[in-house]
Order: structure tokens, then sequence, then C-alpha cells
């Protein structure tokens, strides 16, 4: 009996070495630890919110729903178009995309860049008449007059019917408040053609510097004077819209802090770094 648990022992440790010969064998066939591909976004990364628009889905929130958390809105009445990259959403009179928040972009961020894609036919207009629209707004009940941390509208512009004044608001925790702007005659040609554009909004914290991109070109850069981190009162955010302005629609329709977006969006981002002009033209390069 001894001789033959001997000669299992000796059989079993055969096999464990022939076993463990076999997966070293086979763990060589896998790329080294250093070749497997990096996360573009990973967990706690600086894209802290991004909808692609892009999901196949009969559910309208399952389309918009937020690729870095999961997150679904509320509420979406925009429809699906053909966009830059797949699909896209399409906008029209007192429809909205709304959230709870933005995740957690407002209380992370010092700097930022808001990044997306938009198309629009001719001139924006707030109910019938020719005025503001929004691309999206974050609501607050902080007490400020616009009854928003920010917002970033496309307003008419009467010398083409291709142009757009562009106004982009910052709202801090201490109610100080900057209008960044593109208007009159700074207004910019060309954004209202009906074709799709880049933009990248980027204010950099290290030098209170405000930039627009459209198509990865800088089209200026505005100072909010030595503000520095941008201070956003998170606790005080009440909701987060694409398409949207920050306030309710009055009896007569024409409120522009409501008006949205009626034409198309695609691609929306929300990093709480600032990008550098390299990685903005290379969202606009690979129709990101």
């Amino acid at each position: 009996m001894k001789k033959i648990t001997f000669n299992l022992a000796k059989t079993g440790l055969a096999i464990a070495l022939v076993l463990s010969m076999s997966g070293c064998q086979q763990n060589m066939d896998h790329p080294a630890m250093g070749a497997y591909p990096e996360d573009e976004n990973p967990a706690g990364g600086p894209l802290k919110f991004f909808v692609t628009f892009d999901r196949e889905s009969e559910n309208p929130l399952m389309r918009a729903v937020d690729e870095t958390r999961a997150k679904f809105p509320t509420e979406n009445d925009f429809t699906q178009i053909d966009g830059v990259s797949g699909k896209a959403a399409q906008g029209s009179a007192d429809k909205a995309i709304r959230y709870p928040k933005p995740n957690d972009w407002a209380s992370t961020a010092e700097s930022f860049t808001v990044a997306f894609w938009e198309k629009h036919n001719g001139q924006t207009k707030n109910g019938a008449n020719p005025g503001a629209e929004h691309i999206f707004s974050i609501p607050s009940s902080n007490g400020h007059w616009s009854e928003a941390t920010m917002f970033l509208l496309f307003d008419q512009y009467g010398g083409s019917s291709s142009a757009a004044a562009i106004k982009f608001v910052m709202v801090d925790k201490n109610m100080g408040d900057s209008w960044m702007t593109w208007e009159n005659e700074n207004s910019i040609e060309g954004v209202l053609d009906n074709q799709w554009h880049h933009f990248a909004f980027v204010y950099d914290a290290n030098t209170s510097e405000f930039t627009m991109y459209i198509d990865g070109v800088n089209r200026g850069t505005k100072t909010w004077g030595t503000h520095g981190p941008i201070n956003l009162d998170d606790s005080k955010i009440t909701g987060f819209r694409i398409g949207n302005g920050p306030q309710k629609q009055n009896d007569s329709g024409d409120n522009w802090l409501f008006s949205n977006w009626k034409g198309g969006l695609d691609q929306f981002r929300l990093y709480n770094i600032p990008l550098s002009q390299a990685e903005v033209q290379n969202l606009f390069a690979e129709k990101k």
C-alpha cells in the first residue's frame, strides 16, 4: 500500500508540473503588461460627462445616456438624425434633454472644457422670432438673476443668415459672474450654414483665460481678470440641460432664458481640465 501511495504521489506531482509548464507556455502568448491598450478615460478621469447620441433604441432616454457614468436623462424630447459620427440629436421648439446633474463635473472642475458638434440651418429663434437658443445650461438655486450657474447660447445676428452671436455665461459660488461673448460685429460668420461644426470652450484656472475653438481653430481668448479656479457651487445645482436654457417658459412663449436649441447636436463632452489646442484639434479631426 505504501508503494502505491508513493507512485500516486509521484504521478500527481508530474501532472502538476505538466500543467504548470502548460500554463507558463499559454501566458507567453499574451502581450506584456505594457502592451495592453489603455482606457481613453479611466475611472475618475478628466472626461466627466459624455453623450454620443448614437445609441440605437426605441427608448429616447437610452439614446441620450451619459457614457461615463451610465446616467440616463429624466427627459429627452429630441429626435435622432445622422450626425458627424453615427447618430446625433435634433432639437425643435420647446423640446429639451434634462439630467439631474452633470455627474461630479462641477464639484471637481477648477479648469474645464466644453466640447460638442452643432448643425443649424439659418438664424436662431426664440419662439417664432429671431433670438437666443441654448446649447446647454446648468440651473441653480444660487439666487442669481439667471437662475443658473452656467449657460451657453447662440443668438441672432442681423447681418447674415449664417452668423451667430455666441455668449457663454459663468456664475461662481460667490455670485461673481462673467459673460464671454462674441457678438455684434464680432459675431461668428458661417456657423449656422446647415453644416456640422465643432466647438470647444476652454477655461484655464492657471491663467483665467477662456478660449473658443471652432473646427480646431482658436477664434479668440478672453480673460476673467485674475479669477483663478472656476469655483462653482455644486450644492446649489438643480439640473443639467442639453439644448435648453435654465429657466421655465413664460406665458407668452418668448423667455430667452428658456429657448431651446432647434438644430443638431453631437458628441457632447464635459472635461474638468483645459484641453490643449492639439487635443481640441484631435477631437475635430477624429470627429469626436
